[in-house]
């Protein structure tokens, strides 16, 4: 895990799954578009009770950052202190989200390294190198 002063660190797929299976307190943000959740999928915390938020951190398809974000995340009623995961395709969006929330008050924001494909392997492809679907983690369909 590393650690910056901007947000509570980066943490691995598997890291992130365990500790929203052993604390309930715990919420995973998926960041990515619409059409991402739609067509590649999304994770399934069925088996721990709960439902992924999903907050488009960039708004398809002009991929503006969307400026209500913040507003989103705070009508959802998450506590302040809560853990809080966040999830793009790879994890560079995730980053940001964490960064802006922590900036908001909220004191445990991760971003899931690795994110929901993993980064590129060398053929240019996604899925095959990491992330969410990668380790095996449940997921579905959006």
């Amino acid at each position: 895990m590393s650690n910056s002063e901007d947000y509570a660190g980066d943490i691995d797929v598997n890291e992130a799954w365990d500790r929203l299976w052993n604390d309930p307190d715990s919420v995973l943000i998926d960041v990515r578009t619409k059409p991402e959740w739609n067509y590649v999928g999304l994770p399934d915390l069925s088996t721990v009770n709960r439902e992924v938020l999903c907050c488009e951190w960039q708004v398809f398809p002009a991929m503006d950052r969307n400026a209500d974000f913040a507003a989103e995340i705070e009508q959802a009623g998450i506590a302040k202190d809560a853990p809080i995961f966040l999830l793009c395709r790879s994890g560079v969006r995730s980053k940001h989200a964490a960064i802006l929330l922590t900036s908001q008050g909220y004191q445990r924001c991760y971003n899931v390294a690795g994110g929901f494909e993993g980064d590129k392997d060398e053929s240019g492809h996604r899925g095959k190198t990491g992330g969410w679907k990668f380790a095996g983690l449940p997921w579905k369909q959006g």
